[in-house]
């Protein structure tokens, strides 16, 4: 296979953007199809995610025996997980396990970054360039972007001033990063910050958290998985990857959970302590109706507001560490292994920085409330430009040379989260206006790849070159993705769910909180039914077929 910056234009069946684990199985399993398929990736291996956050205390909040591919049995049992939430390392590590087995690497081109992707109308082609230079040409392109894939830097004065060492935690350093002795500014109490502090305290001379908004997070009581839990899994495999997809989240855990109306207050109370000392994501799902009772929620919230107060010796520390600004859940609860107790060493502090912001970076540290803060290493666990911000980094230009900038100028529109009303023959995995972020994200993963695959399969099969979203269907669903989250507490917070952490990004609801089973299943539907609400045609017959299709989907 020829490398992707080579001068002139190369031609495959496929393009494949981002080398994750979508990008990874995408082109596993076309590849397997006989189609002709190559990928770019902006980072110099496979992983991902798992490629760029290295950071200290980095781990996945899914359980790792589940957080796998399904696909092939042989590689669930002959992987075998060490802890049950599995470290970047070893992820990374699995991610490479993947790419070695089915020999990925001599389709994917490594740091190369897609500088434009252009639809061509009257080839039917995608035309993509790199940033080295190099000239592609494919019929399909799939963006396996990922949905946290663009780090976030906070708007700050003075923010390249700082002469000591500076690192955001979405671009860490391969080499490792020594903190030994220094003093640290850590800033942001997402998931990241809460991973990362506890880490960063144990060595750090002085840990200063600074938090903006504080977050909900539940104990992981992480542990090394035994003999037997992995033999009991291995042996039962398939029964827990079909619970995972008939569940709300697809967690293979996750049911059964009680409404806090059929519950007393004592049951109350045993229910969230179960929770809790069960650990882990799946405390978002203690009660069945805790993102659409205010009962519920507000029960889960005092609770671990308690939980908070009781572990943090001092009580000025442990209000600020509650959080008040939103529901429980509304935004991506997070899962930590001692980082409350982190604030009960000499050497960490807490900074409110919601009621007074830093003002600038300077060249010593920071200034804040007035004084300047030293500090030899500043640590930005600042987050993303969630789910769309990769895709609109790059020039991406569908029919009559639309840019996606405009066309989701007011925020991202699609149809399942998959495609795009103006871009043929383009597909998004995990993206906006999909299950992604809320759901099991292989699980997901795997669901839009194989949904994917199966449409190529059929357009092949029924000599078709072109698939488009219809206006009509996209602009239905996205206002269907839109209603479903208004009924819950979801859009209370100002989350990267909505947009709310970059400034100037439009304030949609982004992912599909109406459960993965059902979307699965509304998939299936719409394939089983000729690829209802999308625009199939041969070259050149668009637009009789665009007519059909508006009529079917409207109907």
């Amino acid at each position: 296979m020829p490398k992707a910056d080579n001068i002139g234009e190369q031609n495959y069946d496929v393009i494949v953007v981002g080398a994750g684990f979508a990008g990874m199985y995408a082109l596993h399993h076309l590849r397997g199809l006989g189609f002709s398929v190559h990928v770019l990736e902006a980072g110099g291996d496979v992983g991902g995610t798992w490629y760029w956050n290295r950071y200290p205390g980095a781990r996945c909040d899914v359980e790792s025996m589940s957080y796998s591919y399904s696909f092939d049995d042989d590689l669930q049992q002959e992987w075998t997980w060490s802890k049950r939430y599995a470290e970047q390392p070893e992820i990374l590590a699995y991610a490479n396990h993947v790419a070695n087995r089915f020999d990925l690497r001599r389709d994917i081109a490594f740091d190369t970054k897609v500088k434009s992707a252009r639809f061509d109308e009257a080839a039917g082609l995608w035309h993509i360039e790199t940033g080295k230079g190099g000239r592609l040409a494919a019929r399909f392109c799939i963006m396996a972007t990922g949905s946290l894939s663009t780090p976030k830097l906070p708007e700050i004065e003075g923010i390249g001033q700082f002469r000591g060492a500076c690192y955001h935690t979405a671009a860490w350093p391969h080499e490792e990063v020594a903190f030994a002795g220094k003093r640290v500014a850590l800033i942001g109490t997402g998931a990241t910050g809460m991973q990362a502090a506890p880490v960063i305290a144990r060595d750090a001379a002085q840990l200063t958290v600074f938090q903006r908004t504080a977050n909900f997070s539940v104990p992981a009581w992480n542990h090394d998985l035994s003999d037997d839990e992995i033999t009991e899994w291995k042996a039962n495999y398939d029964h827990w990857r079909n619970r995972e997809r008939s569940t709300h989240s697809g967690f293979h855990n996750e049911g059964g959970h009680p409404s806090i109306e059929d519950l007393d207050e004592h049951e109350r109370l045993d229910v969230l302590e179960a929770g809790w000392q069960r650990g882990g994501l799946l405390m978002w799902n203690v009660f069945s109706d805790l993102m659409t009772s205010r009962e519920a929620n507000d029960a889960a919230t005092a609770f671990i507001h308690n939980k908070i107060r009781k572990i943090v010796n001092d009580p000025e520390t442990a209000e600020l560490l509650c959080p008040k600004s939103h529901p429980v859940g509304s935004k991506r609860l997070c899962v930590d292994s001692g980082y409350y107790e982190t604030f009960n060493r000499d050497n960490v502090s807490l900074v409110d920085i919601g009621s007074e912001p830093i003002e600038r970076i300077t060249e010593n540290g920071l200034v804040q409330a007035g004084a300047e803060h030293g500090f030899d290493i500043i640590v930005f666990a600042t987050g993303f430009d969630a789910m769309t911000g990769t895709m609109l980094r790059m020039d991406v230009r569908g029919r009559n040379g639309i840019a996606l900038q405009e066309k989701w100028r007011d925020g991202p529109a699609s149809y399942l989260g998959i495609a795009i009303s103006g871009f043929p023959n383009l597909f998004t995995i995990t993206g906006p206006g999909s299950p992604s972020v809320l759901a099991h994200v292989v699980m997901s993963i795997e669901q839009h790849v194989d949904w994917i695959a199966d449409c190529l399969v059929h357009m092949r099969a029924n000599g078709l070159d072109a698939i488009e979203a219809s206006p009509e269907a996209e602009e239905a669903w996205t206002a269907h993705v839109q209603d479903v989250a208004a009924g819950t507490f979801y859009p209370e917070a100002s989350s990267w769910y909505m947009g709310a952490n970059v400034p100037g990004k439009p304030r949609v609801f982004m992912p599909y909180t109406g459960g993965a089973h059902k979307y699965r299943k509304r998939c299936n539907q719409i394939a089983a039914a000729g690829y209802e609400g999308f625009v199939l045609s041969p070259q050149g017959e668009e637009s009789d077929t665009q007519v059909l299709a508006t009529r079917r989907s409207a109907q």
